[in-house]
């Protein structure tokens, strides 16, 4: 037993010891800095909120030095900020899949504060589920929940499994019960957002929508998986759903094979999905079963 906890000791120590160097401490606010990932080549990821200004931004480096930082964008949805860093020497963390995360796996959070240095907490992951809104009113690909305390100073951090790659971003603003990890495969999304708008573009069908049941009658006439639908109740002229013949007292029923049966589904498709990317829509229109085209529009969440 007492080799199994030194060489258990010994590994984390490793684990700690190699992926610190890619963890930055970020000066965004007062009293306390913040946690930020070399995520990418030049490229640092922290939590948003611990964000407070736009400018005047700086990052403590492994090494003890200080250095300015410009920020590339943020979305409050998600918790994500991206700065652009000079003279980042260490190689960016190895990202692992966030989706291969399991109840019971080891979780260390890693840190760094410019007075102590790095820091790290060791926890599980104590909850996995799938795609998920944030209160703050972003889509996240995956909800993954740890045990372990993150520290003031640890939002921002770093999120790694047994095997030293990066998880995702810890942050302590999505829940108001544990601490979560931000999944690699949506800090790489939004991160794409980020650095070529400076803000993530949220998907647009110039639409009104309500849900609505669909019939016993008609599922079965039809042939219709779904049981609900979302039925347009107003089309704005010129819009992008108007543009593909989409009329007011249709129904949506999936778009790209994804069934649209609330709006919290349709919600999400267009959170996740590519302005200027066409889409194709399954509708119910005048009774019978109908597909057009839509190329989906652009709206910044910075504009709503």
């Amino acid at each position: 037993m007492e080799n199994i906890l030194i060489n258990l000791s010994n590994e984390l120590a490793k684990l700690a010891q190699e992926a610190s160097p890619s963890v930055v401490a970020v000066h965004g606010r007062q009293r306390y800095s913040s946690s930020g990932v070399h995520w990418r080549p030049g490229v640092v990821v922290t939590a948003e909120h611990t964000l407070r200004r736009d400018e005047d931004i700086q990052v403590t480096l492994s090494n003890g030095k200080t250095v300015d930082a410009t920020l590339a964008g943020r979305d409050r949805g998600s918790d994500l900020a991206v700065l652009r860093v000079e003279g980042l020497a260490a190689p960016a963390l190895q990202i692992g899949p966030a989706e291969s995360a399991r109840v019971g796996d080891l979780a260390l959070v890693l840190g760094r504060s410019r007075d102590s240095g790095p820091n790290a907490s060791l926890g599980i992951v104590s909850a996995v589920s799938g795609s998920w809104r944030t209160w703050r009113g972003g889509q996240v690909e995956h909800y993954i929940r740890l045990d372990a305390t993150l520290f003031p100073a640890s939002s921002g951090g770093a999120v790694i499994d047994a095997q030293g790659r990066a998880i995702g971003i810890a942050t302590s603003a999505l829940s108001r019960i544990a601490g979560l990890a931000i999944p690699a495969a949506t800090v790489n999304r939004v991160t794409d957002g980020l650095l070529e708008k400076g803000f993530l573009a949220r998907g647009y069908l110039g639409v009104g929508v309500l849900p609505v049941p669909i019939a016993e009658a008609l599922r079965s006439k039809l042939s219709l998986a779904n049981t609900r639908g979302v039925i347009i109740m107003s089309a704005e002229p010129g819009g992008p759903a108007d543009a593909a013949g989409v009329l007011v007292g249709d129904t949506l029923l999936a778009l790209d094979g994804k069934a649209i049966e609330s709006l919290e589904d349709l919600r999400s498709f267009l959170d996740t999905t590519a302005a200027g990317k066409k889409a194709q829509a399954k509708l119910l229109s005048g009774g019978k079963l109908t597909e057009v085209t839509i190329t989906v529009g652009a709206l910044s969440h910075a504009n709503g």
